[in-house]
């Protein structure tokens, strides 16, 4: 006798309180994440939202999904970006005083390594929850936030200070 066994159904979500309640911390991270391109945080950050509702009946974390489908969407964007000739690219906001060393240096770290620094130093999340949100297990982000910093710290010429990532 073969067993089946069948995924609970999904408890359902209030997407709209959802969105009320998240879109703007997702909206920043992906801000961050992007290095300043408003347009491809705005889209990410909507269709994030819009395929979350899409695909309702299949979504068990509602908001770690949206941040993993923002991130992928940010990365396809931001892949195509480079691709595009510089004209037509997407013009980048100017970047704030004395943050323009940090940003070009965040442009030089992998998507990965870039997600988990944005989210620990930006989003002030734990690892855990940042591991939540990227899918992924909380020794892998230590890895991730490990390296980004490392790789950071050989861009900046900066010394790290102490800082535990158990939090």
């Amino acid at each position: 006798m073969v067993v089946v066994r069948r995924r609970p159904a999904p408890a359902e979500h209030d997407y709209e309180a959802l969105f009320r309640e998240h879109a703007g911390a997702v909206y920043r991270t992906l801000y961050a994440f992007t290095a300043g391109r408003r347009a491809i945080a705005e889209e990410a950050t909507a269709e994030a939202f819009a395929r979350a509702v899409a695909h309702a009946d299949r979504v068990r974390d509602p908001v770690a999904w949206v941040y993993r489908t923002a991130f992928r969407l940010a990365v396809d964007e931001l892949r195509r970006e480079r691709r595009t000739p510089p004209e037509a690219a997407e013009e980048v906001e100017p970047v704030p005083a004395g943050l323009g060393e940090l940003v070009g240096a965040l442009r030089e770290l992998s998507p990965n390594q870039r997600a988990a620094i944005v989210l620990r130093y930006e989003a002030d999340l734990s690892v855990d929850e940042i591991a939540r949100r990227m899918g992924a297990s909380a020794a892998t982000v230590r890895v991730h936030l490990h390296r980004g910093r490392n790789r950071l710290r050989e861009l900046l010429g900066a010394e790290e200070t102490e800082e535990s990532d158990d939090a």
